[in-house]
């Protein structure tokens, strides 16, 4: 069992920053791909950016590209998302999730790839 815990949520106005953290349990942290995902209010779950196992690969989706950078800390079992120019449209609640990988660079935008998630941590940005 992997215990995934978020923070670094808030509320920001439009163009300003926000880092979340999420902290995972478990001694092979570098043997697992770890992703963000976020959830506004009647909207389905959608993929942010994933970052793989060993920290050479890294996924974003179309609407956050340039403006939010995942990262990775393997000796503090540790994933970041630094979010940059926050939009209105970013406002949701974001929620860290993980699954065991066999490759050291795979990644996935597909969230019932992952086996365990955080409770997650909201972002509001004003306009």
């Amino acid at each position: 069992q992997v215990r995934v815990v978020e923070s670094g949520g808030g509320l920001v106005q439009a163009g300003g920053s926000l880092r979340l953290s999420c902290a995972a349990s478990g001694r092979t942290f570098s043997n697992y791909v770890m992703g963000w995902f976020r959830q506004a209010p009647g909207k389905e779950r959608e993929f942010v950016a994933a970052i793989s196992g060993n920290g050479g690969s890294t996924d974003y989706a179309d609407p956050v590209k340039g403006r939010f950078t995942i990262s990775r800390d393997n000796a503090k079992n540790t994933v970041s998302l630094q979010m940059n120019n926050l939009k209105p449209e970013d406002t949701a609640v974001y929620v860290c999730g993980t699954y065991r990988s066999a490759s050291s660079y795979g990644t996935s935008r597909n969230p019932r790839t992952y086996d365990y998630w955080g409770q997650g941590t909201q972002v509001t940005v004003s306009s």
